[in-house]
């Protein structure tokens, strides 16, 4: 099993005090869509070398998560996810350069946001009832 640090040019932004905080989905052309659900998938994978761990870690089934890694493989150019079939060595599940790059990518967009909004995050939580 592999493992990879959670922090680092992958790592998601850090939670806004109070607890605000932004998430992004990006809705590409032909209804692609990358969020935060599927990088995770995208960064277990990375993590556990499987399409099958990444999912259970997410609470989903094998077959969702491979819908959604078959829906990012087709929807680029060049795959995401390489996935080799189980058998005597057991198969397994990586990600490709094009799939690391969109992962980064996409992380780089996150931040950027995040700062960019984090004094209207903080304005929105000040302007929250208190809870007793």
């Amino acid at each position: 099993m592999r493992s990879r640090p959670a922090s680092g040019p992958r790592s998601r932004p850090e939670p806004q005090p109070g607890g605000a905080r932004l998430s992004i989905r990006i809705d590409l052309k032909d209804a692609c869509r990358v969020g935060p659900g599927k990088m995770r998938l995208l960064e277990l994978i990375e993590e556990t070398g499987s399409i099958s761990a990444a999912g259970r870690a997410m609470a989903m089934s094998y077959r969702r998560a491979w819908l959604l890694v078959e829906s990012l493989n087709s929807a680029f150019r060049m795959p995401v996810v390489a996935a080799q079939p189980g058998g005597r060595r057991g198969g397994g599940a990586s990600l490709t350069p094009a799939g690391r790059a969109l992962l980064e990518r996409y992380r780089t967009i996150e931040r950027a946001a995040a700062d960019a909004v984090r004094p209207h995050l903080a304005a929105l939580e000040d302007a929250l009832k208190d809870r007793d």
